[in-house]
């Protein structure tokens, strides 16, 4: 029964990265929030036509985020656990990220 807890801390883990991606390439990609608006006119003012879609679709970027991710992952393994920084900071983005979901639903009629 040694394997359940990390078992269960790789499955948090994943979690909390998989959410943390998603809101990135939201913040990315469909956020108006003005730095983050401006630096995307930039970006895809200077890409090739052809390297575009990575400014402007989140299924596109996606990929790349999570490659991140997992090189974030693997540089924070402790050999037991994550460097506490990687769970706060993640933990915090992707709260944020399920908290605008749920309040995304529970708007009122």
């Amino acid at each position: 029964m040694n394997h359940v807890p990390g078992s269960f801390l790789w499955v948090a883990a994943v979690l909390v990265a998989v959410l943390s991606v998603a809101r990135t390439a939201r913040l990315l990609v469909f956020d108006e929030f003005p730095p983050v608006a401006w630096l995307r006119a930039q970006v895809v003012a200077r890409l090739p036509e052809s390297w575009a879609p990575l400014a402007t679709c989140a299924f596109c970027i996606a990929p790349y985020l999570a490659a991140g991710m997992g090189v974030w992952m693997w540089l924070a393994w402790t050999g037991t656990n994550f460097h506490w920084t990687w769970w706060v900071l993640n933990g915090w983005w992707a709260a944020c990220y399920l908290a605008a979901i749920v309040v995304a639903y529970d708007q009122p009629e």
